[in-house]
């Protein structure tokens, strides 16, 4: 049998949107869906499951017979959109913290969520041809999608393969060999984060607090597989970027801010170093992100306008071919624009309502609730657009993982808590604490509109690349993308509900006598709500925020200095934010991840150089590996996390499976730090022992 060629072309009609599909997808989409939600509100970092979706999708559609390649990426098409869906999370909690919701109620949270991520979809489609078919950008997630559904494609005919062929086809040639990469990092970071998290008998983090003089400093790092995937999988340059966000913030700015600040209350040193960095030194890493989303939309004006007008002109030439009675190929064809058209107004008229909804027991005039809700829709409908041309560009050049979602959040909960705070102000509503309280809802709930926007846009052009480059069809495919927006926004609110009653949220603890220390950490949602919550009390500490503006833009300089010289040297100004404003015990595993990935490199190059041999097969077959490897660490730990979840809310106990009790909690930091290392190592050698 012939193996399949790397592009369908127009002439070949294969099956693609079918039920069985559609089924698939809908299966990994929950997998996924309640994996991304746990990795976020823990660590404030999602996954792309684009990659692990496809490789799942080839071995389940082989053993039901008849699959092919564009059935496979239709499957992973549906299943990275709802697992990018989750980021939502990166928002709502702060209802919850502000104490407006004491859960997730299914219909608002189910309404916000799928309107928003088809409204990302439907932005990005007048974008598709100058982003994606006639642009240069590079797509990283995209394209090794690609290049995995291609290599799966050829799983039948194994033999033919070339002998010749490069390290990283021969091991991709047959889609179990990703599967086994996925499932043994599954497998050990699964049975890792049961021991931490269930077990309890090896601990989650380790962390040596050094005073000097009045200074605090502090030294640490968490034990989670599933961040060091993540960290493998963004790289060492933004690796290092994060680790120069956690130098500042611990090495400089809370050292600094404990020798200069009274401890008035006699608090012990971590307790006080922590209340700096959480009510200081964060919000410097809050200035740096914005800084860097507004950059990176000035920066992006040009190809956005651009894109719009290149489309409209697309469209034009397509109703002109039809006149004269021709068709554009299979591959070039859109969504209709009639329904690109009608699915927006709907999706309008349904934000119109759930913002009503949200606001209707509040104590106000129909004529104030009125214009709330149509400054709240506008805003998100506008700034949404916007951010989705931004975010599907930031997708193209530097791949979804690395695209400033929350730096997109950030400027939008600002913007938007300053607009409602000026319309507020006029009707009265922040005269009472009540009103306020309401004010900061509705903020927080309009970003949560503008983040499912930027989230979905931020993934559609990473899969509407990967379809292009496999020959799929657009319209297709874009309706898979908005049957995993519902889906994935159904799945979010009863894993959210889940999640809250059995760990709670920082500031936000369902019941009383919950452990504390194991609430979720929701790094995002509390900053956004300590942002919107600082701007309605005037309490906002806009001098930290100045200070990471103009910490911002020295390093955009800096990075515009490195871009002009040429080479990979570069500073991504929005993980130095996200470095500061990350809890340590995060960052610290995302830069240990980069540096596994950056040794594995250097072990190679010395390999292929030693064997006198070209290190770019070496460097594709270990980096395939690697990302498999990866995914599976990821997912691994996710789905403990879910899986935990259900068990403590049956139980209603915070550590229903410990075997031992806190006495034990130093030994198992230390046992917990042997371990860790030592699967690190594993990892590593698995990885370069791809070219042996």
């Amino acid at each position: 049998m012939a193996s399949h060629p790397t592009r369908i072309p127009d002439a070949v009609s294969l099956p693609e949107l079918t039920v069985r599909g559609v089924i698939l997808g809908a299966l990994i989409t929950v997998v996924f869906t309640a994996s991304n939600v746990y990795l976020g509100l823990k660590v404030g970092l999602t996954f792309s499951s684009s990659i692990p979706a496809a490789v799942i999708s080839m071995a389940v559609l082989r053993a039901l017979r008849g699959g092919n390649i564009l059935e496979n990426n239709m499957v992973q098409t549906q299943a990275s959109a709802a697992g990018t869906l989750s980021s939502i999370i990166f928002v709502l909690p702060g209802l919850l913290m502000i104490g407006h919701w004491q859960g997730f109620p299914f219909g608002l949270t189910l309404a916000i969520c799928a309107s928003g991520g088809i409204l990302g979809v439907l932005f990005t489609i007048p974008l598709r041809r100058a982003m994606v078919v006639d642009s240069n950008l590079p797509y990283p997630e995209g394209v090794a999608a690609a290049e995995i559904l291609r290599v799966g494609s050829e799983g039948d005919d194994v033999a033919s393969v070339d002998a010749k062929a490069s390290p990283a086809r021969r091991e991709g040639a047959n889609e179990a060999s990703g599967v086994r990469e996925i499932a043994f990092g599954g497998v050990v970071s699964a049975l890792f984060a049961f021991a931490t998290g269930g077990l309890r008998v090896l601990g989650e983090s380790i962390t040596a607090w050094i005073p000097a003089g009045t200074a605090v400093f502090r030294l640490t790092t968490g034990f989670s597989l599933a961040l060091i995937g993540a960290g493998y999988l963004i790289g060492i340059v933004s690796g290092l970027a994060i680790l120069l966000g956690i130098v500042f913030s611990w090495g400089i700015a809370v050292p600094v801010l404990t020798s200069v600040t009274p401890n008035t209350d006699g608090q012990a040193i971590a307790a006080f170093a922590n209340g700096l960095w959480q009510h200081k030194v964060r919000f410097i890493g809050a200035g740096v992100i914005g800084v860097s989303a507004i950059w990176t939309l000035i920066t992006l004006a040009k190809p956005m306008v651009d894109g719009v007008k290149t489309s409209f002109t697309a469209l034009g030439q397509s109703r002109g071919a039809r006149g004269r009675g021709t068709a554009l190929g299979r591959t070039e064809q859109d969504l209709s624009p009639y329904w690109v058209i009608g699915l927006t107004l709907v999706c309008v008229a349904v934000w119109v309502v759930t913002f009503g909804v949200f606001l209707a027991e509040a104590p106000l005039s129909f004529g104030t609730i009125a214009t709330l809700v149509a400054c709240s829709v506008v805003f998100a409908v506008v700034f949404g657009f916007l951010v989705a041309a931004a975010c599907g560009y930031m997708a193209g050049l530097v791949g979804s993982s690395a695209s400033p979602i929350s730096g997109i959040g950030i400027v939008a909960v600002m913007l938007v808590s300053l607009l409602i705070l000026s319309v507020s102000q006029a009707s009265g509503l922040l005269d009472t604490s009540e009103g306020s309280k309401l004010a900061i809802a509705l903020a927080l709930f309009t970003t949560s509109a503008v983040i499912a926007i930027a989230t979905i846009s931020n993934d559609n052009l990473q899969d509407l690349k990967t379809g292009w480059l496999v020959g799929a069809t657009p319209w297709r495919q874009q309706v898979a993308l908005l049957i995993g927006c519902v889906i994935g926004a159904a799945v979010i609110p009863p894993v959210l509900n889940l999640l809250y009653n059995a760990y709670g949220f920082v500031d936000a603890l369902p019941r009383p006598g919950m452990d504390p220390s194991q609430a979720l950490s929701a790094p995002q949602a509390i900053l956004m709500t300590a942002i919107a919550k600082g701007i309605f009390t005037h309490q906002l500490d806009w001098s930290m925020l100045g200070i990471g503006a103009l910490l911002g833009l020295v390093l955009i300089a800096i990075d515009a200095v490195l871009a002009k010289r040429g080479g990979v040297a570069r500073l991504p100004v929005i993980a130095v934010g996200i470095g500061i404003y990350l809890p340590p015990t995060i960052g610290s595993v995302l830069v240990i991840g980069a540096l596994l990935g950056w040794i594995a490199q250097r072990v190679l190059k010395a390999r292929a150089k030693a064997q006198g041999k070209d290190y770019g097969p070496f460097a594709e077959a270990a980096e395939r590996r690697g990302v498999l490897l990866a995914s599976g660490l990821i997912v691994g730990e996710s789905l403990v996390g879910v899986a935990m979840a259900m068990v403590v809310g049956f139980t209603g106990s915070d550590s229903p499976l410990a075997i031992v009790g806190n006495g034990f909690a130093p030994t198992a930091e230390w046992l917990a730090l042997v371990v860790f290392a030592s699967i690190c190592v594993v990892l590593v050698r698995r990885v370069i022992a791809t070219t042996r």
